[in-house]
């Protein structure tokens, strides 16, 4: 393995001080808030337009499902349905995913099967070019194929803050509270060119750190043939670089085309990412760690 050295420190005391700061980051939300609607009114146009139901609904077709650098489908076209409604800041979504072809590793004919359905509920609010976003998401998670194992569902806590300045940098911290307990630090940067009135050239990327608790038994670290240890995962994992092409159709409906690439941001995440990757049954560390994928997404707003 080679890590930083320097990093040593601050992974000893990284869990507590991403707790408090999660802790005063949403304690300091209501209070911020009156005290910034007391001092600048919202104009009677802002305030009606807040206080409009909107929404959005999605249907996305992809060469494949990657979750965090885990491949989750293969070989397989995947259907991922979504809805969001929000109102005065607070939102509510549902998403899922239709494997419609789930993977064998003894070539069995498995009918298409519905694998994953989130639920999540947050609330924006922004501070000037600070936005900050506190919610939960519930993972409902079925098994990947009919006659498969289901896998015991996830619950996390999650909090993002974004600027609105060049880059639309965004970090979110999630905290998983049911099963499978780590915090996950996601970093996120993206940028939108305007190709034309209609057409968008938008450019993403993100990184992500991967803290697994002292009482997780799932997120463990994985040795160089890429076979499970006893220790615990605590390093850098996996990054994403993406390319959109965002097309205005008609007013509120839009097409998406992506194409995006998932790969290790170090040897642990390589190691672990390809002891639980989905190819085959010899060696694991012949296994695939980084993943090209890549989709449509047809949007309607409301």
């Amino acid at each position: 393995m080679k890590c930083e050295e320097e990093l040593n420190i601050m992974k000893i005391n990284m869990k507590k001080i991403i707790t408090a700061a999660l802790l005063l980051l949403m304690i300091a939300i209501l209070p911020v808030t009156s005290w910034a609607e007391d001092q600048k009114p919202a104009a009677p146009e802002q305030k009606q337009e807040e206080d409009k139901v909107t929404g959005e609904v999605d249907l996305s077709v992809m060469s494949r499902y990657i979750w965090r650098g885990y491949e989750q489908t293969r070989d397989s076209v995947v259907v991922q349905p979504a809805a969001t409604v929000s109102y005065k800041g607070f939102s509510v979504n549902v998403w899922g995913n239709l494997d419609t072809k789930p993977y064998s590793t003894s070539n069995a004919n498995y009918g298409a099967k519905s694998t994953e359905t989130d639920w999540t509920i947050s609330y924006s609010r922004k501070f000037g070019i600070v936005q900050v976003t506190p919610g939960y998401i519930y993972y409902a998670l079925g098994a990947p194929y009919a006659s498969g194992t289901e896998p015991l569902d996830a619950q996390e806590l999650f909090l993002t803050v974004g600027l609105d300045t060049i880059l639309s940098p965004t970090v979110t911290v999630y905290k998983e509270i049911d099963h499978y307990h780590q915090w996950y630090f996601l970093l996120g940067v993206s940028h939108t060119f305007a190709l034309h009135e209609k057409i968008g050239l938008k450019l993403a990327a993100s990184a992500s750190y991967l803290l697994a608790t002292d009482d997780n038994s799932y997120y463990i670290k994985y040795d160089s043939d890429s076979l499970p240890t006893t220790d615990k995962y605590n390093n850098f994992h996996d990054g994403i670089v993406s390319i959109s092409l965002p097309i205005a159709v008609y007013k509120t409906l839009s097409v998406t085309p992506t194409i995006s690439y998932t790969f290790p941001l170090c040897d642990d995440a390589k190691y672990e990412m390809r002891g639980r990757g989905l190819q085959g049954l010899g060696n694991p560390s012949d296994r695939d760690s980084a993943y090209l994928y890549g989709g449509v997404t047809l949007s309607y707003a409301f």
